[in-house]
């Protein structure tokens, strides 16, 4: 039978079948909808659907067989979820066909009792259009039926961006291969940081088309990705199915760690967050196949030596070819095991040492080796590797990101990155803490002795606060500047009252230096108040209002507020510096 004849038999006996592929949340792992891929008969030479649809378009049958095929995928959707969304593949050159828009899809809507709002116009990039206005009336009149449209295979097609600006879409779909391997490429990894930036601005969400590997996934979450699918997540099959519950936890963690970043420093971050999860090598190896497995894998630079699973040594890629380089380097390694070759002495680091102490070993490395991989253990096995480059744009991403969301004054976080703190307190079965803290008569001291003097008092209570804080929760408390003259800590339950003890008698301490020796002599300024009325004014203190977050739990971040409010008037009303639980 030949082509003409095969698509033909293929449309009028309808021999189409519809697989469906899940589009998870890559913040939650639930399940946001489905794509409806087509594929021809079982085991002929059109079941794959690259090949069917060249030969329909081949033989004039391409418009045919889109029907027939998005007539297939509604008829699935009449079982689709609730609250998710069904995403069909159109051809732009389908699309603009009269016969498209004459309202078949509609009736076989109404038909099926599906609301347009379900479904997902899914628009191949890899057709040039030619007629933009045209083909955007179009698209136009099917958003005002209630449809979504999606831009598929963004960034392997003739159109790019253009493409994203005439036609507005819902959803930008990623294709494969930018995906593939984004975790070993780092101006992917710029490339898809730049369309997630240009998405939040226009209001559109991102998918990501054909993750098969973990890192991938990994990468795609810390980069800001919306949404997922492909082989690691679900393969394509009858029916809708959901995740696996383990793959689902797991991309839950992911997004929870990326998430807990906005709180790290270089000093708090694990160097294993940013772990490579490389395969490692056993010391038996060959010289002939390591370099078999080198040149099978380019984008390799060293491999880890293992006995175990413990790390024993390293073997750079460039170190090892020079080895080989040598007169007769071949036949004296080639048959060798790797063991006589890789570094012994390499550097080795444990999952939760801070990203700073690394940057410093590394660092201090001799010149030779200073951009060798850096292994990373966990609990003494092998876990991955990371290099300088990495350890370097991770240490200046996290500054950026502090930076850009501190108090300019005393550069803790502010209030975006307190409210993102507390939530993620509330929302968490761990107990807690929060410290609210206010000075007491700081307008007089600012009145008295100028904004500038006032700054500087400000620091030091910002200073005094966050030793206190970071030493009490072995440096994992957390100390946000609301504004002003007020402060926010979060820190462990029990440890909440000594810490605002050491707090106060290092504040009544340090306070002293602020006043002249007549104000600190008379234990009082003199200022004029609101009013206009010269007043005494007692030496500045502080106040802290202790929200308990254990069995009394906020509801949310306005109860929290309101408790903090009242707790806070109650210390107030005592003028030397004071705490209060509530």
């Amino acid at each position: 039978m030949n082509t003409m004849a095969e698509v033909e038999e293929i449309i009028i006996n309808q021999q189409v079948r519809t697989v469906l592929q899940p589009i998870v949340s890559l913040e939650s792992g639930a399940v946001m909808g489905y794509e409806a891929l087509s594929r021809g008969p079982a085991g002929s030479t059109l079941e794959r659907p690259d090949f069917l649809f060249a030969a329909a378009e081949k033989c004039g049958k391409l418009w045919e067989l889109e029907l027939l095929c998005r007539s297939k995928a509604l008829e699935q959707a009449k079982a689709l979820p609730p609250s998710t969304l069904m995403f069909i593949n159109v051809d732009p050159k389908s699309i603009k066909d009269p016969r498209f828009e004459k309202g078949l899809t509609s009736e076989i809507l109404k038909q099926q009792q599906i609301s347009a709002a379900c479904i997902v116009f899914e628009i191949t990039e890899r057709t040039a259009v030619e007629d933009y206005r045209h083909f955007r009336r179009v698209l136009e009149n099917y958003r005002s039926q209630g449809y979504q449209i999606a831009i598929d295979d963004a960034g392997a097609g003739c159109s790019g961006l253009m493409m994203l600006a005439e036609t507005r879409p819902q959803f930008i779909k990623i294709d494969m291969g930018l995906v593939r391997d984004v975790d070993k490429d780092s101006l992917r990894q710029a490339l898809l940081h730049s369309i997630c930036d240009f998405a939040q601005v226009a209001n559109m969400k991102v998918i990501a088309e054909g993750i098969e590997t973990f890192e991938e996934l990994k990468t795609l979450i810390s980069i800001g990705v919306s949404y997922g699918q492909g082989y690691l997540l679900k393969r394509p099959q009858v029916g809708f199915s959901q995740i696996d519950a383990n793959m689902q936890d797991s991309i839950c963690e992911i997004y929870h760690r990326k998430q807990q970043e906005s709180f790290h420093t270089a000093l708090t971050i694990p160097i294993g967050e940013i772990a490579r999860r490389d395969k490692a090598i056993e010391a038996q190896l060959t010289g002939r196949e390591l370099a078999a497995l080198f040149e099978a894998m380019p984008m390799l630079l060293g491999a880890v030596v293992v006995e175990g699973g413990r790390p024993t040594g390293l073997l750079m890629k460039n170190k090892f070819l020079g080895y080989l380089a040598t007169q007769y380097g071949l036949a004296v390694y080639g048959n060798r095991p790797v063991s006589l070759m890789m570094d012994r002495h390499s550097l080795v680091v444990e999952y939760d040492t801070p990203l700073e102490k690394v940057s410093i070993f590394a660092t201090s490395r001799a010149e030779e080796s200073l951009y060798d991989y850096i292994i990373i253990t966990k609990d003494g096995y092998y876990w991955g590797i990371t290099t300088v480059k990495r350890l370097l744009e991770k240490t200046t991403q996290l500054e950026i990101a502090r930076a850009k969301h501190a108090n300019p004054l005393t550069g803790l976080p502010g209030n975006l990155l307190i409210e993102q703190k507390l939530n993620q307190m509330l929302s968490g079965a761990q107990s807690f803490a929060a410290l609210y803290f206010d000075l007491d008569n700081f307008k007089a001291y600012n009145d008295t002795y100028g904004f500038e003097r006032g700054d500087q008092l400000l620091c030091m209570v910002s200073r005094v606060i966050e030793v206190q804080v970071k030493n009490g929760t072995s440096g994992k408390g957390f100390v946000g500047h609301i504004g002003g003259d007020d402060f926010i800590a979060v820190t462990a339950r029990e440890e909440a009252e000594l810490i605002c003890e050491k707090i106060i008698t290092d504040f009544d301490s340090q306070v002293q230096q602020f006043f002249n020796v007549d104000d600190r002599m008379n234990g009082y300024i003199t200022a004029t108040n609101r009013h206009g009325l010269v007043e005494r004014f007692p030496l500045v203190s502080l106040s802290i209002a202790v929200v308990d977050g254990g069995k009394q739990r906020p509801a949310n971040l306005v109860d929290l507020a309101e408790r903090a409010g009242r707790i806070k008037k109650n210390c107030k009303l005592d003028w030397r510096s004071c705490y209060q639980v509530g």
